[in-house]
């Protein structure tokens, strides 16, 4: 028997799944009187203005997963820096007297429930304490200055330079516009910026690290979030807290002492956030799904067992690893005319699959739980088909065991975990399960992404976040690889679960696709005019 709240959590997703026959509940129309602030500020806090980077770090393509070969120092540049190119603005577009921001990270309908804190020591200039990032500012707004035993929580142990970082989610913000579905595209964007950061921490020649022990309450005490009076509807969720080292060998704390745990819930805070919409609206399917899955605390995960792979050979992108991270945008329309290389779509993959002290997947200090259901249309040197890339060894038999017995599950390269299932035209097939959309079809390829599921949601409901987590950090993996082979990817959150289940073969809920994805040659729209991210704040 299920807790009650796996039992819950289990409700939900079958609940907020579309079907051919009807979509999850939302508000059917855009309430654009009542569209929720993308920024989150704390009126009455002490601002500090970041530096914008003069110039950005060196480093090719693969650095974004090996790492700089120097650390950066850690001071306030190197903090804006992080910021800059792991939540910062990445653009302004406008159009028909609109205009909005785009970020470095992806977010569903580039709402941004995501939201940033960092615990910092003293720096040049920055008391040590609580900080809360404002990306429009490209600021941090000091919530709470503190000393030890409250900066004890940075590096228990040897002490390297470092900082706590840690993430939140406002499920309104997606809510407004999606409704029940809302709360799985929070978890997505919190997967997005995770990686996002832990890319940016790589170019510094730093470690990102999840503390994966703590409790949900011991996370929201840290960040401040438990005892800060949002609006109703509201609220800040903590969705994770990472240690972030400038020695890359350091290993992370297995925990944080309870004496600095205690000083961070006694910390007196500064500021009133703002309202984000006029009439934020309760989606009490949401609050009961989060509840759930709230985590406890757990003791340290065991060691995940990965053997060294090799990166696969391939063309190597022009393209600085700042400059990927910068152009990331999201295809809105794809040229059905044009096919990737197959080389570039091998290499694209296998940035993807995990390995031991690569980013971004090392931060998760967990195996692997997605593989990914690939609808090839245009690949060069590839026959269009439907295929599957196991990310984890341990993944093949089961997944054998459950897909359909027709499927061949040919290895396309010696080696290499990728296998073709069936041969065939799946253009149609993949526009229908991703809710008829065309840029499922046109693109060189889509995908879906399945998790390993019902065993683990029901053992330890609070799994049902880090699986949508690990999907979301996949998405910004194919974001960025697709930008540096002059191709664009596109996060697709609107698909017909069971559909895709029934195309693999799949039955129940022993796997359950979670997120969508298609990368193609992107059609560019003339109406839409770019600006520079950060052109507003030339007067300061």
């Amino acid at each position: 028997m299920a807790s009650p709240a796996a039992e819950a959590v289990l409700r939900y997703h079958r609940r907020t799944k579309h079907r051919l026959d009807r979509y999850a509940r939302s508000p059917g129309y855009l309430d654009w009187d009542n569209q929720p602030d993308p920024f989150r500020r704390y009126d009455g806090c002490e601002r500090y203005a970041l530096p914008l980077a003069a110039e950005d770090p060196p480093g090719g393509p693969l650095d974004l997963y090996e790492g700089a070969r120097a650390a950066r120092a850690l001071d306030r540049a190197a903090v804006g820096l992080f910021l800059e190119l792991s939540l910062g603005l990445s653009a302004w577009k406008s159009a028909g007297g609109a205009r909005w921001a785009l970020r470095i990270h992806p977010s569903s309908g580039n709402l941004h429930p995501t939201e940033g804190y960092l615990v910092l020591p003293p720096l040049d200039g920055l008391p040590a304490g609580l900080y809360h990032y404002q990306p429009f500012w490209h600021a941090l707004e000091l919530r709470a200055e503190a000393g030890e035993p409250f900066t004890g929580l940075l590096a228990p142990g040897s002490r390297p330079a470092s900082f706590l970082f840690g993430l939140t989610s406002i499920f309104w913000r997606e809510a407004w516009k999606y409704g029940e579905r809302a709360f799985r595209y929070c978890l997505l964007d919190a997967g997005h910026a995770l990686a996002a950061a832990r890319f940016a921490a790589a170019l510094l020649g730093w470690r990102l690290s999840l503390l994966t022990t703590l409790a949900d309450d011991q996370t929201a005490a840290v960040l401040g979030i438990d005892r800060t009076a949002f609006a109703e509807n509201e609220e800040e969720h903590p969705e994770l807290l990472a240690w972030v080292a400038t020695d890359p060998s350091a290993p992370p704390p297995a925990t944080l002492p309870a004496a600095a745990l205690a000083a961070a819930g006694r910390l007196q805070l500064a500021g009133v956030p703002n309202r984000l919409s006029a009439q934020p609206l309760a989606w009490p399917e949401i609050s009961r799904a989060a509840a759930a899955c709230r985590k406890p605390e757990t003791p340290p995960p065991a060691p995940v067992p990965q053997a060294a792979r090799p990166w696969l050979p391939g063309p190597e992108s022009p393209l600085s690893a700042a400059r990927i991270l910068r152009r990331r945008r999201s295809g809105i329309a794809f040229d059905p005319r044009r096919s990737l290389e197959r080389e570039r779509f091998l290499v694209l993959l296998d940035r993807t699959l995990p390995r031991p002290g690569k980013a971004p997947f090392d931060a998760l200090a967990e195996p692997a739980a997605v593989d990914l259901l690939l609808f090839v249309h245009r690949v060069a040197g590839l026959p269009p088909g439907l295929y599957l890339l196991v990310r984890a060894e341990a993944h093949e038999g089961p997944l054998r065991r459950a897909m359909a017995a027709r499927f061949r599950w040919e290895p396309v390269l010696p080696g290499f975990p990728l296998f073709l299932l069936e041969e065939g035209d799946f253009r149609g097939l993949a526009r229908l399960v991703s809710c008829h959309q065309e840029i499922a079809g046109d693109g060189a390829f889509s995908l879906g992404m399945i998790a390993r599921f019902e065993e683990g949601v029901r053992r330890e409901p609070f799994r049902y976040r880090r699986l949508f987590r690990e999907c979301g950090m996949i998405g910004q993996v194919l974001y960025l690889e697709a930008e540096a082979h002059g191709f664009r990817g596109t996060g697709i959150g609107c698909f017909y679960d069971d559909e895709v289940h029934e195309a693999a073969g799949l039955e129940g809920l022993s796997f359950q696709s979670l997120y969508h994805f298609t990368v193609g040659a992107p059609v560019e729209d003339p109406r839409i005019t770019t600006l520079p991210p950060y052109g507003h704040l030339a007067a300061r």
